[in-house]
């Protein structure tokens, strides 16, 4: 081996070193000297996709399946501002994501010069979407740079790191570094007073509960040690199988239905975990969680300026933090004895809610529950079916085994089923998308064709954009404007791009449908016609709000009469 190599290479090898072993992107004449060095090397494996919104979205849900780091190469300018909306994502989610994108070469920079590719002032639209953003300078501070992005995209809470590179410099030649090992993750912070103080207070709690969200998906071990000794469980949509959603003690991702808020209003003690309580999933944070509310994060800006304010903080790791407070209450739990009967029987009532509301697609939901057991991954994009029943009809067993698009973007639910399955060869993927989703990113059908993943995607096809059809009806006077869409053909350009299709027009092939695809070799798809199987039982307008819950109490009223 030479003993000179170009910046680029000199790079290649350092992701090698942080266990890196996928990478999603675009090639440009602006990024070509770290990918000729990655096929050069042959050690990562690179996928071309169709687009850098689909390669960053793909890196998020590999790192999010496979737990590492997820790296994305784009161009510079328009190519970078492209994965933009996909940051924001990755941000959203606080997904470890390296971002290397382009720039263009070093005496042109920041001038304003008209070259190709050039952005103005492209550093900053970076820093917007990203936990931090860094731009190499020299060629001498390329490591240096990219050992501390990495280390920064690593460290709690994690999200997106972008580096941007000019081209001049990538082409550079130096010599080979000595020492490419990753800089070391600093330890999160730990507040041990807090937790014991914390400690106290909980155990004189008889019906307590858990909410625990994202940051709290590698702590299932000290969970499960907690609801052991009787605590009750309840998760974000991001905190889905932290233990697994038909356990008896979870109300899972059922978190804000009427009778959930009914519930809550028995316990006694509410410990959030890892969570920020998006408005989404709290009735844009009118939802009444139980009182006292404790809370546990890594982030300490969670203890301050946000809507629900913890009545005792803890900054620290969930999981070092469950294992403390799980030594400390042990043999101390006196558990009101009707506490989990009373959990269950609200469970069931909120699953009854849901399901029929979606009359008659709650078989579809059974079928796909059914169809790979429980060793699934399931990906979802932003859709009525994905906010009615994907995001918690659909019973996941791993903490790791759910993938969506958190930050309410709509078109990048197939692209993370992509990244899901490049993580996790071995394992079945299921992709809910809607048409309208589909049509944003439908380039990427290719690029999940060229790779061969094992994906099968249920594409609700609804032939308009029937939430905002919804809304319209409910608070526009039925005024439809814009939310017609032209649908293609999707037989025809699932069968272009090498997917297997099958199309679902009557629930009564629902099964055979679904064993053809799961029978086919690569992608495949399955269109749901939704104009010839009927409308949901019950319409979705947009995320819930308070009145909504309200009025729901009201119609379980009237059926109990």
């Amino acid at each position: 081996m030479s003993d000179k190599a170009t910046i680029g290479e000199v790079i290649a090898a350092f992701l090698e070193e942080c266990g890196v072993g996928a990478a999603f992107g675009v090639i440009s004449i602006h990024n070509m000297p770290f990918l000729d060095a990655i096929g050069k090397r042959g050690k990562i494996r690179y996928v071309s996709a169709r687009g850098e919104a689909g390669a960053v979205n793909m890196a998020d849900a590999y790192a999010r399946v496979g737990q590492r780091l997820g790296v994305a190469f784009t161009s510079t300018g328009v190519a970078a501002g492209n994965a933009a909306g996909s940051m924001v994502e990755a941000q959203t989610a606080g997904t470890a994501l390296l971002h290397i994108t382009g720039q263009i070469e070093t005496p042109h920079l920041d001038k304003n010069h008209s070259y190709i590719h050039e952005a103005r002032d492209q550093l900053t639209m970076l820093k917007a979407v990203s936990k931090k953003a860094y731009r190499v300078t020299s060629p001498e501070s390329a490591l240096d740079i990219f050992k501390e992005a990495v280390r920064e995209a690593l460290t709690a809470p994690t999200g997106p790191v972008s580096v941007e590179v000019p081209i001049d410099i990538q082409h550079t030649m130096v010599d080979w570094s000595e020492d490419l090992t990753p800089l070391p993750i600093p330890a999160p912070p730990y507040d041990g007073a807090a937790i014991d103080e914390l400690a106290a207070r909980l155990a004189s709690a008889k019906r307590p509960m858990l909410w625990l969200g994202g940051g709290a998906r590698h702590a299932g071990d000290a969970v499960r040690r907690l609801v052991d000794m009787g605590f009750g469980v309840v998760t974000s949509v991001q905190g889905r199988g932290i233990i697994p959603e038909d356990h008896p003690q979870t109300l899972g991702a059922f978190n804000m239905y009427g009778c959930v808020e009914d519930f809550y209003g028995t316990c006694d003690a509410m410990l959030v975990v890892g969570s920020r309580l998006r408005g989404n999933e709290t009735l844009k944070y009118k939802l009444k969680l139980p009182s006292p509310l404790y809370q546990i994060d890594v982030d300490e800006a969670a203890q301050s300026g946000r809507p629900y304010i913890a009545d005792h903080f803890a900054q620290a790791d969930s999981a070092r933090a469950l294992d403390a407070l799980a030594d400390a209450l042990d043999g101390k739990m006196q558990i009101d004895p009707a506490f989990l009967a009373d959990l269950k029987a609200t469970r069931a009532e909120a699953v009854t809610f849901m399901r029929d509301g979606l009359l008659p697609y709650d078989k579809l939901v059974d079928v796909v529950q059914a169809s790979a057991d429980k060793d699934f991954i399931w990906a979802r994009d932003v859709t009525i079916s994905n906010s009615t029943w994907g995001n918690r009809g659909v019973l996941i067993s791993g903490p790791y085994d759910g993938v969506h698009a958190l930050g309410g973007g709509i078109g990048q639910g197939m692209q993370m089923a992509i990244g899901a399955a490049i993580a996790a060869p071995e394992r079945q993927v299921f992709c809910l998308v809607g048409d309208g989703g589909l049509q944003v990113n439908i380039g990427e059908l290719a690029t999940a064709a060229q790779e061969g993943v094992n994906i099968v995607m249920v594409l609700m096809n609804s032939h308009d954009y029937e939430v905002i059809k919804n809304i319209q009806d409910a608070e526009y006077g039925g005024r439809r404007y814009y939310s017609d869409i032209f649908t293609p053909d999707f037989k025809a350009i699932a069968e272009s791009n090498d997917w297997s299709y099958q199309k679902l027009d009557t629930l009564k092939t629902l099964q055979n449908i679904f064993d053809a695809a799961l029978s086919s070799k690569g992608p495949s798809m399955i269109e749901v016609d939704m104009p010839s199987i009927g409308p949901f039982a019950r319409a979705f307008g947009g995320p819930p709000v308070k009145q909504q819950v309200e009025d729901q109490k009201v119609l379980e009223t009237v059926g109990e009469d």
